[in-house]
């Protein structure tokens, strides 16, 4: 099993009303979540770990994990309200409003970590769930106990506009990087932790780090696997895009999916894998992400679609 740690919330969408009034409308979403439900529609035994909330929006998250056959038993359960992101469109930009004060989310602490037995051989971390504590130092913790036995990857899919303290969150960054078997970055995001510089030797500086796989994204150009011994490119395919909301979540499952249909599910399995195997990782996640970015919101693909 492959459980996502992180946030997940609802994003209150512009809609209009048939009377023509300016309304807002519920969705499930938050980037560990989406990466979640792509892994259950993938075919994957997935889990998820969050702080989820026994309110109505507590239910629409659930239901939406266990609609796409995500496995929510592992979640801390509270009376805490849930995160909620108010999303603003200005000529067609999305400007957000959080509300994340004392939310179940937001409050997860060392109480609430999972027991996990032998069943569970991967776990995914990253977004905004590590900005702010205690939740942030609750997944860091997580990933700190498990890292010697488990395969652990990271996506920190930095949102700079959410950081208030950036020393404090780099430095837990680079220690879950540390830990990290796999690392996966978007060119943005490298260049926002590391500066300017070729994009392969930003990777390679991650490799020295620790992780044995980093993986970068390039948007509708593709995506780059690196490792010690191998540089693997596949580009992006063709499509109409919509819009890119989940689109890195997307192909983060699809990275984990495909190398846990090939079997590779151990720390010594990441590190020996070949160029084939690369290979075959990116191009389902890259065709996976290309069917989300090709319809609205974060609607991952089932694997009947690929």
């Amino acid at each position: 099993m492959i459980i996502s740690c992180g946030e997940a919330l609802i994003d209150m969408l512009p809609r209009t009303t048939p009377q023509g009034e300016a309304a807002f409308a519920p969705y499930a979403g938050g980037a560990v979540f989406n990466t979640a439900i792509a892994l259950g529609r993938l075919g994957v035994k997935a889990g998820f770990f969050s702080g989820i909330s026994n309110d109505m929006f507590g239910e629409i998250l659930t239901q939406s994990l266990e609609q796409s056959k995500v496995d929510h038993s592992f979640a801390a359960r509270s009376n805490r309200p849930t995160t909620v992101a108010f999303i603003k469109l200005v000529d067609g930009q999305a400007t957000y409003a959080f509300y994340d004060e004392n939310t179940a989310g937001r409050l997860l602490n060392g109480d609430d970590l999972p027991l996990l037995d032998d069943n569970v051989s991967t776990l995914f971390f990253g977004g905004i769930s590590l900005v702010n504590d205690p939740a942030a130092s609750t997944y860091e913790a997580l990933q700190a106990r498990e890292a010697d036995r488990r395969v652990t990857m990271i996506d920190p899919n930095i949102r700079p506009s959410f950081i208030t303290d950036q020393t404090s969150y780099r430095a837990r960054i680079e220690r879950m990087i540390s830990r990290a078997d796999i690392v996966k970055m978007s060119d943005e995001d490298l260049h926002w932790l590391l500066g300017e510089g070729d994009l392969e030797n930003l990777g390679r500086s991650i490799l020295d780090k620790g992780p044995k796989l980093v993986l970068i994204t390039q948007g509708a150009l593709g995506a780059r696997a690196l490792m010690r011994d191998h540089n693997r490119f596949c580009k992006a395919p063709l499509t109409k895009v919509a819009d890119t909301v989940g689109a890195g979540d997307t192909f983060n499952a699809g990275v984990l999916a495909a190398l846990d249909q090939l079997g590779h599910r151990t720390k010594g399995a990441i590190a020996r894998l070949t160029e084939s195997d690369l290979d075959a990782a990116l191009s389902l996640a890259t065709r996976a992400a290309a069917i989300t970015v090709a319809r609205a919101g974060a609607n991952p693909p089932w694997a009947d679609e690929l």
